[in-house]
Order: C-alpha cells, then sequence, then structure tokens
C-alpha cells in the first residue's frame, strides 16, 4: 500500500513538468526564420545611343524577418553592387629607354569585372571585417585580381593590382559610394549605383548583400542587360559579322574622305 501511494505522489510531482514539457516541445520545434532579402531595379535594360553621357540606377529593396530592436540601433547593413562582364585585362607599366617611354612590362589579370560600381549603408569597413570583404570580393580594393601565368618578384604583383583600380577608377568604371544606400522605412531601402558614359555592352548583375552585427546574412541578385541602339548597334553588328567588309567599307570612306578635304581645301 506505501508503494503504491509513493507510486502516486511521484506521478502527481511529474504531471506538471511532463505538462510543461508537452507544451514547450512546439516552440522548440520551430526555428527562427532567418533574415532574408528582396531586391528589384528602376529598369532591366539600359540603352546605350550617341549622346549617352552616363545614368543613376535605382535600386529597391526590402529586408524581411528583421529583429526589431537589432534594427532600431542600425545592426542592419546593406551593400549594392553593379559588376560588368568579365574579362581579362592587362596592365602594361611605361618606362623611359633611351628618353622614349616605351612599355617594359606587362600583366594580365584573369576574368575580372569591365565595370564596378558599389554603394553601402555605410564605409565597408564599419559593416564586418576586411577578410570577410575579401573572402567575398566586396568592394573595389577587395576584388579578385589573379594575374594569368605570373612569374616573378612578388612585389610586382602588389604594383601593378594597384595600379589596375586605380586606372578603372580614373577611368570612371569603378566606382564606389559609401552612403548610397538609405533605408527609407524600418526595412525597406533605396539605392542608387553610377553608371560611366563608357559602360560596356552585355549583361550586367546588380548584387545586394545584408549583413547583420557585422556577419554576412544572404545575398541577391538580378540581371541589367546594356545594348547599343541605332547607328551605333549597326556599326558594332557590321565589325563583329563582315568584319572584311566592314574594313574595306572603312577604307573607302577614308579615301573618299581625303579627297574631299583636298578638292574644298585647294588653293587654286
Amino acid at each position: 500500500m506505501r508503494r503504491f501511494l509513493a507510486a502516486l505522489l511521484f506521478c502527481a510531482t511529474m504531471l506538471p513538468g511532463i505538462a510543461t514539457a508537452q507544451m514547450l516541445l512546439p516552440g522548440q520545434a520551430t526555428q527562427a526564420t532567418a533574415e532574408g532579402l528582396e531586391i528589384g531595379t528602376s529598369t532591366s535594360e539600359i540603352a546605350i545611343t550617341s549622346d549617352f553621357r552616363g545614368a543613376d540606377l535605382t535600386i529597391f529593396g526590402a529586408v524581411t524577418n528583421t529583429d526589431s530592436l537589432l534594427l532600431a540601433i542600425g545592426q542592419y547593413d546593406v551593400v549594392v553592387v553593379l559588376e560588368g562582364p568579365r574579362e581579362n585585362a592587362t596592365v602594361r607599366r611605361k618606362e623611359r629607354v633611351f628618353g622614349i617611354w616605351v612599355n617594359t612590362r606587362s600583366m594580365t589579370f584573369e576574368a575580372v569585372p569591365h565595370s564596378y560600381s558599389m554603394s553601402s549603408s555605410r564605409m565597408l569597413d564599419d559593416i564586418t571585417t576586411p577578410l570577410d570583404l575579401t573572402d567575398m570580393g566586396i568592394g573595389i580594393d577587395h576584388i579578385p585580381l589573379t594575374p594569368v601565368g605570373f612569374v616573378g618578384n612578388a612585389s610586382n604583383l602588389g604594383e601593378f593590382r594597384q595600379a589596375f583600380r586605380r586606372l578603372q577608377e580614373n577611368g570612371g568604371l569603378y566606382d564606389r559610394d559609401p552612403s548610397g544606400v538609405r533605408f527609407v522605412s524600418s526595412s525597406l531601402f533605396k539605392a542608387s549605383l553610377r553608371l560611366p558614359a563608357n559602360i560596356p555592352n552585355g549583361v550586367h548583375t546588380v548584387r545586394a548583400y545584408l549583413f547583420k552585427s557585422g556577419s554576412f546574412v544572404t545575398e541577391k541578385s538580378v540581371p541589367l542587360r546594356v545594348i547599343k541602339t541605332g547607328i551605333e548597334q549597326m556599326i558594332t553588328d557590321a565589325a563583329h559579322a563582315q568584319p572584311i567588309a566592314y574594313g574595306l567599307l572603312s577604307v573607302f570612306l577614308a579615301l573618299i574622305t581625303g579627297w574631299g578635304a583636298s578638292v574644298v581645301f585647294r588653293k587654286d
């Protein structure tokens, strides 16, 4: 009898714990939903005409499933980039030889973006660590520049990398804006990217990266087509489709132009 009463007392003591455990199970099984990222562009195609002087591309985005407290204290950051078509790029160094500037050394980097425009919610070094930026290739200073068939002094590698980045920025093909991303509401943001006048043709890629408290969360990408229109496109198509005929026509037009100029400016 005593054993039976003890068993009943034990069960009565355990019942609240079992009920509590059963109530916690659904909550334990439900994992916290990670933050998400959605983006869209003001246009999906850029048409290049003869009077094109560059343009601004607007990107709209939304961060979903955010933590309201972290959002209130500014722990979410967004970086948006526009990468142009990738191709090999050669950097040449000129040196003075016997009073004449000649190309003495060169280095070719493999599959680098022809153009690169970046906007962020603040300075990249304030968003995450330089190591993470390098691992992900985010930012002009962290774009991977891998030489093709490199042989020689390693010190030259850094010199050519710096020269490539400097030339691209000076030419307007690489651009950065550390305040180009603005949150227009609690979870909606707007970014502006500058497209240079000499932006290359082809399919470009818009990428958005989301960071939380310095850690990468997720990314999203959408394509952007850049095409030539009008007479520029006709000339480009002719040069690629019929190179021999295009060359002969160019020579013929040059001869006609030269002859016409000599007639007009001939002194009697």
